[in-house]
């Protein structure tokens, strides 16, 4: 199943598109960062995002569709532009029927590292790993969606695992700990 990613944002919106396999492997189609200038007003800016989106759907052709659930934070002015950009996402899949599927930071965040918790680099590495990408190489806005994309895959509409079934990213990411605990 190929899921197309969204890490929401009006400046900086990540686009990563993977295909999940029935045995839970990933691998990655595409990543990218579509940015807009600051200096545009609103309406073109968020028809900038809805242009590129469309190319990138039209092009790879995804299934499902991803997108970050936004949370509430101390800037408004944030808050409203990753809600405008994540609308963007949603009308783009409403027209050619694709089904959306929103999780929340610390579940992607659970689902790519066994951890809720895990900070940024975590989630790159673990990331990294899933997809065999070189360490470092990606903005932090392409890593988020490559992380959503993968939480789909693993707890969205690509073959939910059951109840307390441990994701592979999870079962590595146990591993190591005990391994480290044993270390040390």
């Amino acid at each position: 199943m190929r899921i197309l990613g969204v890490d929401p944002g009006l400046t900086r919106c990540g686009v990563g598109i993977i295909d999940a396999n029935p045995d839970r492997s990933v691998s990655l189609v595409t990543v990218t960062v579509l940015k807009t200038d600051k200096d545009l007003e609103l309406p073109q800016r968020l028809l900038q995002l809805r242009s590129e989106l469309a190319l990138l759907i039209e092009e790879f052709k995804p299934e499902r569709i991803a997108v970050e659930r936004v949370f509430a934070q101390h800037n408004l002015r944030t808050v409203m532009g990753t809600a405008q950009a994540s609308a963007v996402a949603f009308v783009e899949a409403a027209e050619r029927g694709i089904p959306v599927d929103m999780h929340t930071p610390s579940e992607v965040k659970a689902s790519v590292t066994g951890t809720g918790r895990a900070n940024k680099v975590q989630v790159a590495t673990m990331v990294g790993r899933l997809l065999t990408l070189p360490e470092g190489k990606l903005l932090p806005d392409a890593t988020d969606a490559l992380a959503l994309a993968i939480c789909n895959a693993w707890r969205g509409g690509a073959g939910t695992a059951p109840k307390g079934t441990l994701t592979p990213a999870q079962q590595r990411w146990r591993d190591a700990e005990r391994q480290a605990k044993k270390r040390g």
